[in-house]
């Protein structure tokens, strides 16, 4: 007897990355979602792969922003210090999944979407993003109806 999931599994492909510049960050005020801050050219050797992402973040609503959360990385008052060190030394890129889009494929909290991609992102590179300070993610013992497939070749 063989056990079937009946999940389904959807590709994630990313957005064309966008300088990570106020004038590109301000119209992204109101949108709740997953967003993704890398580098232009930088690979980071994560222990099985090398990648230019640098941090997954999100905006669990929409008057904490993806918009906000990004200015707030922009200006420092996030207290990343890794983002703004990295920054020093290139301009660095960003992308972003607006979370309305996969509200019907995605039926728990936006958090657990944050911990899905980290932890795929941990299975595939071996470790959190660099500068991801968060460690313990976790998606409560939820029944997954959707499987993601993420094209982390994006940030090779």
């Amino acid at each position: 007897m063989t056990n079937q999931l009946n999940e389904n599994i959807i590709t994630i492909y990313f957005d064309s990355p966008k300088p990570f510049e106020a004038s590109n960050i301000k119209p992204l005020n109101g949108i709740a979602g997953l967003y993704f801050i890398f580098t232009q050219s930088i690979d980071i050797q994560y222990p099985f792969d090398k990648s230019k992402l640098l941090y997954i973040g999100m905006s669990e609503k929409k008057t904490n922003s993806i918009g906000s959360r990004l200015l707030g990385h922009f200006d420092g008052k996030s207290k990343n210090l890794g983002l703004t060190n990295y920054r020093k030394v290139e301009p660095l890129l960003f992308t972003y999944i607006n979370f309305e889009m996969l509200k019907s494929l995605w039926q728990f909290r936006i958090e657990d979407l944050e911990s899905y991609f980290i932890l795929d992102f941990v299975e595939q590179y071996g470790v959190y993003p660099i500068c991801n300070n968060k460690s313990g993610f976790e998606i409560q013992n939820k029944t997954l109806t959707s499987s993601f497939k993420i094209d982390w070749k994006y940030f090779k």
